[in-house]
């Protein structure tokens, strides 16, 4: 482990100033390796105190740990400061024969891609931008519901750590106080000799505690915390994917249902580029909506809906 790595969890444990003669003589190494390590921190996003006579204090901020992160989760987990995307490095992981399920994480991401291929707003320091890859090795019809899924770990996770409670908007979007702070992509890979889904990554991107929003973007999305973390992104990371393994699908399909934005409610949405008005009946276990438009009842697999009250 990195000096500034073992630095970041003496801070992490002390709830006050701890002095720079303390942190060398735990760590064995010199006050100018300390001040370094301090500074390393603070490029990376973290805030640290210093005050003369007392010290360092952690302010805010927190590091990703990958022995932490894989006790914690029990598989695999690759990360990196700069990503182009994680859904790229897990495709490259798997090219290079990593094993399932493995995590890439990404501090930070320039090219990150969302549903239909949209660009999606990262942050040097203050998001969650990571992929999961899987191996089912099935038919397609006997693919998981794994967006939903992971929407519902998600959501049940940050309950859980923090008490807020989240909606789900069809299908793969988090909100809070009716703004995105979470979206979820689930790519699947299909051998051609044995048609069967032989991979399946599903990226997730979390405004954790992102310090400003471009103009564009402040009144459709927002963070998870509003002031500083009381938990840090590797706690949720850890406590979602471990929901995520743990539970029953049923269950995880149910807890969607509870915490969707959509049912029950009347929407819109695009059939052959016509705009129509259809109320949603009913969720299905996997992950389609049945919608009744006048007399008639249909299911919506993919696509994009707008709620009438939103």
């Amino acid at each position: 482990m990195k000096t500034y790595e073992k630095i970041y969890l003496e801070l992490k444990h002390q709830p006050d100033y701890i002095s720079g003669e303390t942190l060398a003589e735990n760590l064995s190494v010199s006050r100018t390796a300390i001040w370094k390590a301090i500074k390393t921190l603070e490029n990376k996003g973290l805030t640290v105190e210093s005050t003369k006579n007392k010290g360092y204090k952690l302010v805010s901020g927190d590091l990703y740990l990958k022995d932490q992160l894989e006790e914690r989760l029990n598989f695999p987990v690759q990360i990196l400061e700069k990503s182009q995307s994680t859904q790229i490095d897990a495709k490259n992981g798997l090219e290079k024969g990593a094993p399932a399920p493995t995590l890439y994480l990404a501090q930070e991401q320039t090219a990150a891609k969302g549903r239909f291929g949209r660009s999606f707003f990262t942050d040097k320091t203050g998001g969650i931008y990571m992929s999961l890859h899987l191996k089912p090795n099935c038919h397609y019809q006997d693919v998981k519901p794994y967006t939903i899924m992971v929407a519902s770990s998600l959501v049940k996770a940050i309950s859980r750590l923090t008490g807020i409670e989240c909606d789900i908007k069809w299908v793969n979007d988090i909100y809070l106080n009716g703004k995105k702070i979470a979206g979820i992509l689930t790519e699947a890979i299909t051998s051609v000799e044995t048609g069967l889904v032989t991979d399946v990554i599903i990226g997730v991107g979390i405004n954790f505690f992102i310090s400003t929003f471009p103009e564009n973007l402040s009144e459709i999305a927002d963070n998870l915390f509003q002031t500083t973390p009381s938990i840090t992104r590797e706690d949720l990371i850890c406590s979602m994917w471990n929901i995520f393994f743990e539970t029953p699908e049923y269950d995880l399909v149910k807890y969607y249902k509870d915490k969707s934005l959509v049912l029950h409610q009347t929407i819109t949405y695009l059939e052959q580029e016509q705009e129509k008005q259809a109320k949603v009946l009913d969720i299905t276990n996997r992950g389609e909506l049945l919608i009744q438009t006048g007399e008639e009842k249909k299911t919506l697999s993919s696509g994009e809906v707008r709620l009438i009250s939103w």
